[in-house]
């Protein structure tokens, strides 16, 4: 689990989601399995959900901590289940701290602390892919910086030697050539959040609530001016007074002890000199001294209201007592305001409320999204008295233990992971560096295992009665004028500056150590039972977490929808669960969070799914609801106009949104406007309103029956204990007597000769939105497929492939490019994405058609390249499947393409059997660099220029054309 889920409240706004800056692109964890046992299937109808107090004695992290003489705080703990380890690096220094003047410099640095140091001058990504490195990452906050990596346990002295050599040894390899490209790539990530819809609501939040000088009175990502001025000698400055071993936390987590660690951490951190020691800066929990309103537009469907309150920090006592009381008024399913204002009174589609917690300042936030055709006026007012009256009379009991086992829930199942943004090294570095207590997420859960509703109300009464900030979003043109860089970065004026400007000082030569074998992947064992209803059951047990993931898998998707009825898939997979023929929608939210299980739905273009993750100590009742939602959903007419209206408001976003502009017009023109590939699964506005009850009710029964589907388990309880649960459950379901539903893909669009682009103009946005794609004739269940894969690791995969390394660590154009495979059951595309600054939208596609050309012409896959892509692939296996929901996946993988249950451990053979010339040959007979359609969403008035000096055939659209 992310260790935000205690601290900050689910539910969160999209006006907060920018708080926490990620450049380049938290679980808690125990050892113990002893669950309570799980309820007898046999008693159905009395099992009862376990205690809180039994669930929160499963959540513990067993740890040592020990520093060494130049200060750097380790801890160590140990999780045997798989062969990797958690690296993980926090130092105490985030956007708070900086100087007036020097906004973004945090953020900033994280990314040149990617781009090499004295001993390993290349982007790290290329060592993190030597040793196979998965769920790598930095980012920054208000409050901190961090880095974290998973690695196989025989490449962890490569890792301590990597994050020794950034944190020790850096400044000699910081170029003005670096620098300059950084700034341009973050300058980049800025525009690419500001040109979303709602992208620039976080700044007046901030700007209201926490007015200059404030340490929280800016951003992380900082403004466009600063990180224009930041120069080597403010950046380098920045580095030394912040960057030191005791300004910071090592952690590692997973297939190591503390014995072991120490003599390794001693040896590549302890010779690196202490520094400054940052204290974090000072702040007060402002208050506004009256209530402030501002009115906002910008390209969102319907207008939304939000309140914020400031608020204590996480290192305050009343911080539990908040979060579990924003909860219950909008942040879980059953809400108070989801209620009310979704389910009763259908005046808004969505509603949500959070606790957002920094290290010195929280912010309380409650808000609504009108209902198309509400008058919005009428939502604030009801959403005022709803807070109001909350405050005044407090949450129940049952609401209080719903909201904390919940949240416990969420908890157990996250103690899988060792590493990645929630993982156990992040939970325990986050209140080692925070709170100066490694185990201070446990202090929290103690809090909630006995918190009252009184606690809660008095929290909310003594907050939430200050004077508030109230934001208005409304559909509509942006108004002012966008921030935009003034800096553009200096190409070196020849050869001969470019090498002096990228020479760099090694202060110490430290000698890489060698990876220590690898790993090779142990895949669980799969095992296959038909149920008594006999749909086949796939089963692998994993033991280290007390949990249960049931996956029933249907055949239809998206694919399934009529063309005239497109989106009925996702309106009738939205609906199972708002209703059953003995539960209101209400009724099922509160059983879920009684049961501290999660009901999900989804599935894709080619499968529909309901996925239950559950404690395995409620299996049986979690199974029970289940059931009823899949096989007795009501499907009221009031609902359905409901969740009709939630989707039609979803696909108007999705229409001024540039991703998803660019994916609607894309699809038709690669498949082909007929083809069930090539519409959007969440329809449009004509289908969606035309269907019916009817329609709804036929769609469950052509495809959502028990001879259409297979179901798949991933457990720590054994194999009979799930048929039994699941024959109990499930075993009495029986198909309807109507015809199981067919799909019918026909022909296919003719691809083009030549490329094209097609250009949707969306004024006033300062990034383009390019998205090429094409067809290609790939079967995901030839091994062939492998080796185009990798292939595309070259091309366009990941971080180090061709296309981001031009337009982003090269030019600067871009915060990220990506080519990868549209993979389906009947159709595989290939599709480019790059967010590019709107001034170089030209050269930037010019850059793609020919680097894509010269690679599929001559210039295919180096030595190094497939070097580099068979070691990360190979070292990559074990760490991809260290979470039972990982394993579940790939075994539904296997179930769609027919691969044999051990696929995924044939992988490592294929890798290394692959050449230059294999690989070249699978992704030239794949893609065709004179075939790519290619849609831009941009502001027509400056992109259209840049795109008639490419000689391309280019159509011009308006935004819901």
């Amino acid at each position: 689990m992310r260790i935000k889920s205690i601290l900050a409240a689910s539910g969160a706004s999209l006006v907060l989601a920018a708080c926490t800056t990620t450049a380049n692109d938290m679980d808690m964890a125990s050892t113990s399995t002893s669950a309570a046992p799980m309820a007898d299937a046999g008693d159905m109808g009395t099992a009862k959900p376990a205690e809180l107090a039994s669930l929160i004695d499963e959540v513990e992290i067993p740890y040592e901590k020990f520093t060494l003489q130049n200060g750097l705080d380790v801890i160590v703990h140990t999780d045997r289940k798989a062969p990797i380890v958690a690296v993980a690096v926090w130092y105490n220094v985030g956007s708070k701290d900086e100087p007036k003047g020097e906004s973004g410099f945090a953020h900033l640095f994280e990314h040149l602390m990617f781009n090499g140091s004295e001993n390993a001058p290349e982007d790290y990504f290329q060592y993190l892919q030597e040793m196979g490195a998965t769920d790598y990452n930095g980012t920054t906050n208000f409050d901190r910086t961090n880095y974290f990596q998973t690695v196989p346990t025989a490449a962890l002295e490569r890792a301590l030697w990597l994050e020794s050599d950034r944190m020790g040894y850096l400044l000699g390899a910081v170029t003005q050539q670096k620098l300059d490209n950084q700034r341009g790539v973050v300058q980049n990530e800025k525009r690419q959040g500001d040109n979303q819809p709602g992208g620039l609501v976080f700044y007046e939040i901030i700007k209201a609530l926490f007015p200059a000088p404030h340490p929280y009175d800016h951003t992380p990502i900082g403004s466009m001016a600063d990180l224009d001025a930041a120069t080597m000698d403010t950046v380098q400055k920045w580095f030394r007074d912040n960057y030191g071993p005791n300004n910071a936390t090592l952690v590692l987590a997973g297939d190591i002890s503390p014995e072991q660690a120490r003599p390794m951490v001693e040896k590549y951190f302890g010779p690196i000199a202490r520094g400054p020691v940052n204290e974090p800066a000072m702040a007060e929990i402002t208050e506004l001294s009256s209530d402030v309103r501002t009115v906002m537009k910008d390209q969102v469907a319907a207008t939304n209201i939000a309140k914020y309150w400031t608020a204590p920090g996480m290192l305050d006592r009343e911080l539990t007592a908040l979060t579990v009381g924003t909860q219950i008024l909008g942040g879980l399913a059953s809400s108070r305001l989801d209620n009310a204002l979704v389910r009763d009174e259908k005046l808004a589609v969505g509603v949500s409320a959070g606790n957002f917690s920094f290290q010195r300042v929280g912010i309380l936030n409650v808000s609504a999204t009108a209902r198309p055709g509400v008058d919005p006026a009428l939502v604030e007012k009801r959403l005022n008295e709803l807070v109001a009256d909350f405050i005044r009379t407090g949450p129940t009991e049952d609401e209080v233990r719903r909201a904390a086992t919940s949240t416990v829930s969420g908890t157990i199942r996250g103690l899988e992971q060792v590493g990645g943004f929630g993982g156990k090294a992040v939970t325990l570095a986050s209140g080692e560096v925070l709170a100066d207590d490694p185990d201070y997420f446990a202090k929290q859960l103690e809090i909630l295992a006995t918190l009252t509703p009184g606690e809660v109300q008095a929290a909310m009464q003594r907050w939430m009665t200050r004077p508030s900030m109230t934001l208005v979003l409304e559909p509509g043109e942006r108004d002012g004028t966008y921030e935009e860089a003034a800096s553009v970065a200096a190409a070196p004026t020849s050869a001969e500056d470019a090498i002096a400007e990228e020479q760099i000082t090694v202060t110490k030569i430290r000698p890489k150590p060698p990876i220590a074998g690898t790993a090779e992947l142990d895949f669980p064992d799969v095992q296959h039972v038909t149920l008594a209803n006999g749909m086949r059951l796939n089963y692998a047990q994993r033991d280290a977490v007390p949990a249960t993931y049931v996956t029933m898998s249907f055949d239809a998707g998206s694919a399934a929808d009529p063309r005239d009825k497109r989106g009925l898939e996702s309106l009738a997979l939205g609906l199972f669960d708002e209703g059953t023929t003995t539960m209101s929608s209400q009724q099922i939210a509160e059983a879920r969070e009684r049961l501290g299980a999660s009901i999900s739905t989804g599935g894709g273009v080619d499968r529909s799914s309901f996925t239950l993750s559950s404690l395995s100590a409620n299996l049986v009742p979690s199974l029970e609801l289940m059931s009823d939602i899949i096989r007795n959903p009501a499907f009221a007419d009031a609902e359905i106009e409901r969740v009709r209206n939630q989707q039609l408001t979803g696909i108007q976003q999705e229409l001024r949104t540039p991703q998803s502009i660019a994916a609607r017009a894309l699809a038709p023109l690669v498949y082909g406007a007929d083809n069930p590939y090539g519409g959007p699964g969440s329809g449009t506005t004509e289908s969606v309103q035309s269907i019916t009850r009817a329609d709804i009710t036929g769609f469950k029964d052509r495809w959502i029956r028990p001879d259409n589907g297979q179901v798949f388990v991933v457990s720590d309880r054994p194999l009979n204990e799930i048929v039994t649960a699941l024959n109990a459950v499930f075993g009495d379901w029986q198909a309807p007597n109507v015809a199981k539903g067919t799909k019918s893909f026909g022909s296919m669009a003719a691809m083009p000769t030549e490329p094209r682009v097609v250009l949707i103009n969306r004024p006033n946005s300062p990034q383009s939105f390019i998205l090429g794609g094409q067809r290609t004739p790939v079967d995901p269940r030839e091994p062939t497929y492998v080796d185009f894969l990798n292939a595309n690791n070259a091309l366009g995969g990941n971080f180090l492939a061709r296309l981001n390394m031009n337009l982003r660590e090269s030019k600067g154009w871009s915060y990220g490019v990506r080519g990868a495979p549209q993979t389906n059951e009947n159709a595989v595309g290939y599709v480019i994405s790059a967010p590019v600054q709107a001034d170089r939208t030209g050269d930037a596609l010019a850059e793609l058609i020919r680097e894509t050309g010269d690679f599929l012409d001559s210039n295919g896959v180096t030595d190094a390249e497939l070097e580099r892509i068979v070691t990360a692939q190979i070292g990559e296996l074990p760490g991809q499947f260290e979470t039972s929901g990982a394993v579940l996946g790939a075994m539904q993988q296997n179930a769609l393409y027919g691969r044999p249950d051990n696929y995924y451990e044939t992988l490592a053979a294929r890798y290394r059997a692959q050449t230059g010339e294999s690989l070249d040959a699978a992704v030239r007979a794949a893609i065709d660099p004179d075939r790519f359609v290619w849609v831009v969403v941009g502001d027509a008035s400056v992109v259209r220029p840049q795109l008639d000096q490419l000689g391309l055939d280019v159509e011009v659209r308006e935004m819901g054309q």
